[in-house]
């Protein structure tokens, strides 16, 4: 029995603030599909060149009350980086919290606008330790 992976699915209570986050990730949108019957907008963001590997975020476009405030149970997305620092750099100046710094120079984790929590992990050996991140404390949880 042949197995394809085809995409994750995330909801998402605001899609241009969530499209933005991802956007800052360096994801881009490969496709979107509105359901005027079904009132939802599903929109496939993947990064560049790897778009057979996509997030789908799902809005519901009369609001999603029982999208939970705390979406550890999903788990986490994981993409791996360049310059795990750089990328956090970028990330941080754009307003987003690091959860857990890239003390180790190699995994960071962060959340999305819908707390769906987001691993980021250094491409091949991990960097050298570096400031201010070595020594920065986690934030909330991750």
């Amino acid at each position: 029995m042949a197995l394809k992976y085809l995409h994750t699915m995330v909801r998402v209570k605001d899609l241009e603030k969530s499209m933005a986050f991802y956007e800052l990730l360096g994801l881009r949108e490969t496709r979107r599909k509105e359901s005027e019957g079904g009132r939802f907008t599903l929109v496939f963001m993947a990064p560049p060149g790897q778009e057979e590997c996509p997030v789908e975020l799902t809005w519901n476009w009369d609001g999603d009350d029982a999208l939970p405030s705390d979406s550890r149970h999903f788990g986490h997305l994981a993409y791996s980086v360049d310059d795990i620092y750089a990328t956090c750099q970028h990330l941080q100046d754009n307003g987003v919290t690091i959860n857990r710094p890239p003390r180790d120079g190699h995994m960071a984790f962060v959340r999305s606008p819908d707390n769906i929590s987001i691993e980021l992990l250094q491409a091949g050996d991990a960097l050298p330790p570096q400031e201010p991140w070595s020594s920065m404390e986690n934030t909330g949880h991750w």
